[in-house]
């Protein structure tokens, strides 16, 4: 199938998902599956050591985080809440950056964490609509 094709037939999918109102029980149902995952996901690194580990918790962290703006979002849908699942998404994935640098020295993880958090800061105001 077409990229483009598959794309707008995603995009027509979402819209169509988004103009269902989700009822509180529902809600409360994917807010309970986010808590589950993320408590799987942080046990699943349990096995793993030194910054392979910190990485996982971090990826588990954002997971959760992006999901349960996700969540907002689809319960009340805003420009708020829009922004705010991008500015996790930027968060998260600023984080997760960052933990990985921790694997570099010296020179090379100053620069790993400076180009972390300029993606991170053109992401933030790209979610504020400053770009």
């Amino acid at each position: 199938m077409n990229t483009r094709i598959l794309a707008v037939a995603i995009a027509a999918m979402t819209a169509v998902g988004a103009s269902h109102a989700m009822t509180k029980a529902e809600y409360d149902a994917a807010k309970d599956r986010i808590e589950a995952t993320h408590k799987a996901d942080k046990k699943a690194c349990d096995a793993m050591k030194d910054n392979a580990k910190d990485v996982c918790e971090k990826e588990a962290d954002g997971k959760q985080k992006i999901a349960k703006a996700e969540l907002e979002q689809g319960y009340k849908p805003s420009a708020d809440n829009q922004r705010k699942v991008q500015e996790a998404k930027a968060d998260s994935a600023y984080e997760i950056a960052k933990e990985k640098c921790d694997d570099m020295k010296g020179d090379a993880e100053k620069s790993c964490k400076q180009s972390a958090k300029s993606t991170h800061d053109s992401a933030m105001k790209a979610a504020k609509g400053k770009a």
